[in-house]
C-alpha cells in the first residue's frame, strides 16, 4: 500500500508532515511539523530537505548531492548517507514550529 504522503503529493497537493527522530537536529526535531509541496527530484538542489524513498525507506531528509544517471543523494543532517534516488516526493517549503 502506498504512503498516503506520496500519494497526496503525487497529486499535486501541498502537506504538512510530522516525522518522528532526531537525525535531523538542529534543523528538524522529532515530530516537527512541515509543509511539503510536490516536486521533482531534477528541482532539487544540495541543501534542499526533501520527502523521498531510498531502499524502500521514506524519510524527509538532506539533499547532499545531485547526479543526472542517480539522480539525488540523500543524507540526514548528523553525517549519515542513505542513498542515490529518483523517488523525490516533496520539498519541504516551511518548517512549522512545535506545537
Amino acid at each position: 500500500m502506498m504512503n498516503w504522503k506520496i500519494q497526496k503529493l503525487l497529486s499535486g497537493e501541498t502537506i504538512v508532515s510530522k516525522e518522528p527522530g532526531n537525525s535531523m537536529l538542529p534543523i528538524l526535531r522529532s515530530k516537527q511539523p512541515v509543509v511539503l509541496k510536490p516536486v521533482d527530484w531534477e528541482d532539487c538542489q544540495a541543501g534542499d530537505i526533501v520527502f523521498c524513498e531510498v531502499r524502500g525507506n521514506c524519510f524527509t531528509h538532506l539533499v547532499k548531492g545531485k547526479n543526472v544517471k542517480r539522480g539525488l543523494l540523500i543524507g540526514n543532517n548528523r553525517g549519515r548517507i542513505n542513498g542515490w534516488t529518483k523517488n523525490v516526493y516533496g520539498k519541504v517549503i516551511e518548517i512549522l514550529p512545535m506545537s
